[in-house]
């Protein structure tokens, strides 16, 4: 399953199931207000006794819940105003407004912002936040020479409100225990059900000079789902969407996203600042400073920060959360909060982290799932040198041998920062015995099937992917295929794939094998790999079509535009090895012996004194050595996936391919030679850029098929690596060179557009260029000793051909977020209109499930 389907949609299920529902709670909403400015108040402290309570807006409006109903008076409370208690009625949905009036507290300031447009120009509030930003670099723990400290992790996901239909339903009858176990204190108004939970305790040491981090993983513990969901693609997913906050960088990367920082740079051009209030804790002065984005629509934050005015202007509390108009999909809350503790030399460092955040499938549904991560720090010992060997080795070292449940429940009760709660506790024990359940094992299964395209067939084995069973083209006709893989239950250090085709118009069967051993003896797919893999298939390829995730013979790609008539038959014996060092240093060896027969419009034929002599099929015998480079990478890692997680840092890729005649039947001598590097440049609010460079050389005179078949796309689905105006088998090099530039605006341009912007869309450009060409000793039309090139079937005309001096170019532009999941991009290609079945205009789509 992909660790979309295990962190998301298990929770998005009961969610649909939840929706609508509704139970007696007392709702109270409103607006509060200054009683003199009668301007709204942001932050405002709406609470009541010995419970949680919520804040305004930055409208000043309200929404308070609980499903208390002995609670009948409700508090408002600001800095620098009267607290005012207004009375309310349980069990209904009320409204209360409420104009506070400033207090006559001598110790307390308050600044207020004028009426009238918002400016930078002679604005306190902005003078402020720049000296936070002119300061920023000495308060970072980096600017430390040496830094160690005590870490506590906890991440949890909960279902939010837990009402009749859910308890009722016939589909969750026997998980009656799991769902009795609420927290309602922890956010009122909201009834929580814990359905996943991890810890972590770690050491942590950071150097200056020479530069190095060092983290020791103490213990760890999380909620066991057994093999019926990835609980390490779990855990990997939710540290991707709850990374480290850092308020002093630029940037903040929540959700997948770049949130640009209250104290960025050029936050100033993009946040509102006003100066709310000066207040004096432990001696020293704190200005209250407010913040909020001035395009509610953009990725920025709005809340409260606390700055010392020690000369240090660190920040010593920030509470921040997003619009509700933020350009953020199936987000309904997403709140950050940090607090600072004075250390020994006078500034202020980190203490506790906690990021909350609600998703659910529309703002106003009943149900969601609510993700917490709590990050606390303890000991925190500043330049004090350690030894050479703390540093030495890789930069994250595990004590524990067992994975889950690492040390006894004495440990953590020794070791938690915060202790955790009854239901939380119970929450470890309340999975282990679900797994056990074969209603869950069903229940799972199916999931699995109708997501992931897999249905088990025994404890380790899986059938799919069931997108697969069915396709069609123009050689085969109508295609049937089954087939599965089996499962780590099976054997951790041995995996088998199989399928089995018949195409009804060639009348032909398909089939594939495969074997990897392990010799991690865990799942090939676990970091770092180290398997050797011997594979034999028979089955159709087009030429130039490259896929990525996807089966080629996917029902869904078997609608084609133009003539889609290019086709082969292959039959390829591969052999390889692959090793995986530190630092993301990844070697593959291979060997493949491959008998390609054409098939369709494909002919191989070439002159031979008068006449033409067809030529049945080709075989190359290949040994081949690639050296993979992707330094800081990190995985959505699964028991039979490993999908690499797109980061700031470039991946290299550098193969190298001998073809050798007389080995293995092998009919042909050269050398082919590529490099690839692909790198994503985040630009904060104007989005991010993927630029792909690829180059590649083959030495050695042979027939076109064995030349570089550039990735095509006919299918009306938006390829990101092909290029997708461009005809199977339409163009082929010895050596090239090609650049793609992908750019993201994340909605920057729509956001400021009134009515679009509360579509949510998002834009995105693309181009696409490609440098090539062919020797005279390998291209047909010049040398009348090669294969030729194929031809139309009906005007005779040659439709393969090298690039001249002009690159191929294709450009797109398009709108992502349409209905949260689809992008739709109009393609013009702009070089080699000319060529037979060109296509100038196309409209293409793609799916994405994307926060």
């Amino acid at each position: 399953m992909t660790n979309f389907t295990n962190a998301i949609f298990y929770g998005l299920v009961l969610i649909i199931i939840t929706s609508g529902s509704s139970y007696s709670q007392t709702i109270v909403k409103g607006i509060v207000r200054d009683a003199i400015s009668k301007e709204p108040l942001q932050s405002v402290s709406i609470y009541v006794q010995d419970g949680k309570g919520v804040a305004t807006k930055e409208d000043g409006s309200y929404v308070y819940a609980t499903t208390n109903a002995a609670t009948k008076t409700i508090k408002f409370s600001y800095v620098g105003y009267k607290t005012v208690s207004k009375t309310i009625t349980p069990n209904q949905e009320q409204t209360i407004n409420v104009e506070l009036v400033v207090s006559d507290t001598k110790n307390t300031v308050i600044v207020k912002s004028k009426r009238g447009k918002y400016s930078n120009k002679n604005n306190p509030a902005v003078d402020l936040i720049r000296l936070v930003i002119d300061n920023k670099d000495k308060n970072r723990i980096s600017s430390y020479d040496h830094v160690e400290y005590e870490q506590y992790e906890k991440v949890g996901l909960s279902l939010t409100n837990k009402p009749e239909k859910l308890v009722k339903n016939k589909l969750l009858k026997n998980f009656q225990f799991v769902l009795e176990n609420t927290d309602t204190t922890k956010i009122e108004g909201k009834s929580l059900l814990p359905v996943y939970l991890e810890e972590k305790l770690s050491q942590k040491y950071y150097r200056k000079n020479p530069e190095k981090q060092k983290t020791y993983i103490l213990a760890e513990k999380k909620v066991n789902y057994g093999d019926f969901i990835d609980n390490n693609g779990m855990s990997n997913y939710l540290n991707r969407l709850y990374e480290d906050v850092d308020i002093y960088e630029n940037n903040i990367s929540l959700l997948t996203n770049q949130f640009l920082s209250p104290i960025a740079d050029i936050s100033p051009a993009f946040y509102r600042f006003y100066i709310t209030d000066t207040v004096e804790n432990d001696g020293i002065k704190l200005i209250r400073l407010s913040f909020s984005p001035k395009n509610p629509t953009d990725l920025l934050f709005r809340g409260i920060m606390f700055i010392t005015l020690d000369g240090n202007y660190s920040v010593q509390k920030i509470n921040m959360t997003i619009s509700k108009h933020a350009n953020l999909n199936w987000v309904r809350e997403l709140q950050v909060n940090q607090n600072f503790e004075k250390g020994p030399d006078g500034r202020y460092h980190v203490i506790s982290t906690n990021m909350l955040t609600e998703f659910a499938l529309t703002k106003g549904a009943a149900g969601g799932i609510l993700a917490e991560r709590t990050v606390s720090f303890k000991s925190f010992s500043i330049n004090k040198p350690e030894p050479e060997s703390v540093f030495a080795g890789a930069a994250v070292v595990s004590n524990i041998t067992n994975s889950n449940n690492s040390a006894p429940d004495s440990f953590w009760i020794a070791h938690r920062h915060p202790q955790l709660t009854e239901v939380e506790s119970k929450a470890y024990t309340n999975i282990d015995s679900l797994q056990n359940l074969p209603s869950f094992k069903r229940f799972v299964d199916i999931a699995t099937l109708v997501l992931a395209g897999y249905k088990q067939a025994g404890p380790a084995y899986e059938i799919g992917p069931v997108s697969t069973f069915y396709s069609f083209n123009p050689v085969e006709g109508f295609r049937l295929r089954a087939g599965g893989r089996t499962t780590p239950k099976f054997n951790n250090s041995l995996y088998l794939e199989n399928y089995l085709a018949y195409g009804f118009k060639d009348q032909k069967w398909k089939y594939f094998l495969s074997g990897t051993y392990s010799f991690n003896h865990k799942s090939i797919y676990s970091y770092p790999l180290n398997y050797v893999r011997l594979s034999y298939q028979y089955d159709t390829k087009i030429p130039g079509q490259e896929l990525q995730f996807v089966q080629e013979d996917n029902f869904f790609l078997s609608f084609k535009r133009g003539n889609n008539d290019k086709w082969l038959y292959n039959n390829i014996l591969k052999a390889e090895y692959v090793r995986e060092f530190a630092k993301n240093f990844t070697i593959t060896t291979g060997f493949k012996n491959w008998k390609q027969t054409p098939a369709g419009s494909i002919v191989y034929e070439k002159e031979s004194d008068s006449y033409l002599d067809k030529i049945p099929d080709i075989t190359t015998t290949e040994l081949s050595a690639e050296i993979r480079w992707a330094p800081n990478e990190k995985f959505y890692q699964g028991k039979v996936y490993r999908i690499p997680i797109i980061n700031k840092y470039p991946v290299f890729k550098l193969r190298y391919i001998a073809g050798i005649k007389g080995l293995v039947n092998g009919e042909y001598n050269y050398h082919n030679l590529n490099l690839t590097i692909g790198k994503r440049f985040y630009l904060s609010q104007f989005g991010y850029t993927d630029v792909g460079v690829e180059g590649g050389y083959i030495f050695g005179k042979i027939p076109f098929p064995l030349l570089t078949i550039h990735r095509a796309n006919q299918t009306y689905s938006y390829q990101l690596n092909s290029y997708n105006m461009m005809n199977f088998m339409e163009f082929v090099s010895d050596h090239y060179a090609g650049v793609n530039v992908d750019h993201y605006f994340n909605g920057f341009l729509f956001n400021k557009i009134p009515l679009v912007k509360k579509l949510k869309l998002r834009e995105v450009i693309t181009g696409k260029i490609l440098y090539g060409g062919l020797r005279n000793e390998n291209n047909a039309a010049a040398n009348n000793a090669l294969i030729k090139f194929p031809t139309d079937a009906e005007s005779g005309l040659t439709n393969t051909f090298s690039l001249g001096s002009t690159p191929y170019v294709e450009v797109s532009a398009g709108i992502a977020n349409i209905f949260k999941l689809v992008r739709v991009d109009v393609v013009k290609r702009l070089t080699y209109l000319n060529n037979p079945d060109a296509s100038q205009w196309g409209i293409r789509t793609r799916f994405k499930f994307d926060f």
